[in-house]
């Protein structure tokens, strides 16, 4: 079976290499670089066994993306110290959605006005949700996300397409992504929120896609991790409207 392998990050800014990856199920960590073929220097190395090759990498590369801790400890936020995130960030709220229904959605009048085919009545809802959007806005604030869609959608997902009337009408701004296309891409199947592009605020579900916790990350190299899952999505995702107007089907 093939690791379960998660880019970390690399020293170089032109062709990618030497990188760093990291065992997502054994922890270890893969390297790759220049390899090392001076007899004179290989002669020097101890224990290089048959089939092992030496490579060569600059000490940043581990310093800036090699795991720091054995044995990581989450650092789980209550509600409150998240609800608080979106009124003390300074410049930019960016969102991943990765999952095909949240249960919590299905609890909402407007989930049951759309499963009875009726109009949804998103003026009356949420109103001090929409006032906190818009007077954060209003400050130049930038709220983002980007939605993952599988094809054909799920009804949660064709329900949030419905709801990005209501969020972006406050001042977000949302696109979409097919998942075979975030597949491609290699994003991770992690929701999360970057403020800042300096934390993350990543959301835990359970089995039953209710929401249990959020782990505040705030480490650089994790972070930087995070930042370019941002970047790849944002350069793929479409406005949300083109897959509201045809959403059965990619490609229809």
């Amino acid at each position: 079976m093939a690791r379960r392998l998660r880019f970390n990050g690399t020293g170089s800014g032109v062709n990618g290499c030497p990188s760093l990856h990291e065992d997502l199920d054994t922890g270890e960590v893969v390297v790759h670089g220049l390899p090392l073929t001076d007899p004179d220097d290989i002669a020097q190395l101890r224990h290089l066994s048959d089939g092992e090759v030496p490579v060569v990498v600059p000490r940043e590369l581990l310093v800036d993306f090699g795991p720091t801790d054995t044995v990581r400890v989450p650092d789980i936020i209550g509600l409150d110290e998240f609800d608080r995130l979106f009124t003390q960030f300074e410049h930019t709220a960016w969102r991943l959605e990765t999952r095909r229904r949240y249960a919590s959605d299905e609890l909402t009048e407007t989930y049951a006005q759309f499963t009875r085919r009726a109009s949804v009545d998103w003026g009356g809802v949420d109103l001090a949700w929409c006032a906190e959007r818009r007077e954060q806005v209003a400050l130049g604030k930038r709220f983002e996300r980007v939605r993952i869609i599988d094809s054909p959608p799920t009804p949660g997902q064709l329900y949030l397409l419905d709801n990005a009337r209501r969020n972006s009408g406050v001042g977000e701004r949302i696109h979409s992504l097919w998942r075979e296309e975030a597949d491609r891409l290699g994003l991770p199947a992690e929701d999360f929120w970057l403020f800042d592009s300096r934390l993350v605020a990543l959301l835990n579900f359970d089995d039953t896609d209710n929401l249990i916790d959020v782990e505040l990350i705030t480490q650089p190299a994790e972070v930087l991790r995070y930042a370019m899952v941002r970047d790849a999505a944002e350069h793929r995702a479409v406005h949300y409207s083109e897959l509201a107007e045809k959403p059965t089907v990619k490609g229809n």
